[in-house]
């Protein structure tokens, strides 16, 4: 289905889910090229800008979570961007959604400031990025609050959380890197566009993709930090619990001798006399007194 909103001389259509109807219109009416309708109707393309004589086409990747709010999945935004239209195709991240209904709900949306399809499509690659850092940060309250439980006992959970977190910032990773020089193309001039004096606000776009990178790359470091702390507490834990049980193995060695030696039943000195359970005893607690005092002595305990 294609819905338009009329913004003056600009037109922004928004076509969700599109049939073979909807890509028929688009081929008769913008002799758009045959690859980029085949391009719509695939998921899962390369970021990319196709630049033509009459219009650009783009497909970004963008990060949003998943129905269980738990991981990061890539969604795709398609767009053809002309000199008095914008089209925004396919399952399209839920911004560009919620943006377009917004503008068609409300007559006094910013939307119907812009005048050019230049500030248009910077309109809506400003509040993907906006949304796009508020995910980041909450990326980053994650792994602050992984900090905080790093010593906390209740290994597996922390475990989950790192093993989560790990793999969402590797998910951004694979977006943003690619796409960095993508949207150097803009500032640089190489994406000359249809208005001028739209070089500041390309800028704008960069940064705020530049600043995703940073903040994405000095997560991943401090994950990786974290994890590996968090390893080596856990690898002393476990030699402390080794050590522990060691230690009562080796005290209970001599006790097991002694004890296994007179259970025997053979004859033994003393055995039939009524002090001889008392000196075994006495020779175990000795026994016992020697060995701890020894190793505390040498600080294994």
């Amino acid at each position: 289905m294609i819905d338009m909103l009329k913004i003056g001389t600009l037109k922004w259509y928004h076509i969700l889910d599109p049939s073979d109807q909807d890509l028929q219109y688009l081929r008769d009416n913008f002799h758009f090229h045959p690859l980029d309708i085949e391009d719509c109707k695939s998921h899962n393309q390369r970021p990319k800008i196709d630049i033509y004589d009459d219009y650009y086409f783009l497909i970004l990747h963008f990060p949003h979570f998943d129905r269980s709010n738990r991981f990061l999945k890539t969604k795709e935004v398609k767009i053809f961007w002309g000199n008095d239209f914008i089209i925004t195709i396919g399952k399209s991240h839920w911004v560009v959604k919620a943006q377009f209904n917004q503008a068609k709900e409300d007559p006094d949306s910013d939307i119907y400031e812009v005048g050019t399809s230049d500030a248009l499509l910077y309109k809506i690659l400003e509040r993907l990025m906006l949304e796009t850092l508020t995910l980041i940060r909450r990326i980053g309250t994650e792994v602050e609050l992984i900090n905080r439980q790093l010593f906390d006992k209740r290994a597996e959970r922390t475990i989950e959380r790192i093993s989560v977190t790990r793999k969402n910032i590797i998910l951004l990773n694979t977006i943003f890197k690619p796409q960095l020089r993508l949207f150097h193309k803009f500032e640089s001039g190489e994406i000359e566009g249809y208005a001028t004096n739209m070089e500041e606000y390309w800028g704008d776009i960069l940064d705020y993709y530049q600043k995703s990178w940073d903040m994405t790359e000095d997560f991943a470091e401090l994950i990786e930090g974290l994890s590996k702390t968090f390893d080596s507490l856990q690898t002393n834990r476990i030699n402390e619990i080794i050590k522990v049980l060691t230690l009562i193995s080796s005290i209970l060695l001599p006790l097991t001798f002694i004890t296994g030696l007179y259970g025997m039943n053979i004859g033994l000195p003393y055995q039939n006399q009524g002090f001889a359970f008392w000196i075994v005893a006495g020779v175990m607690l000795v026994v016992v007194v020697v060995m701890v005092s020894y190793f505390k002595r040498k600080r294994w305990m």
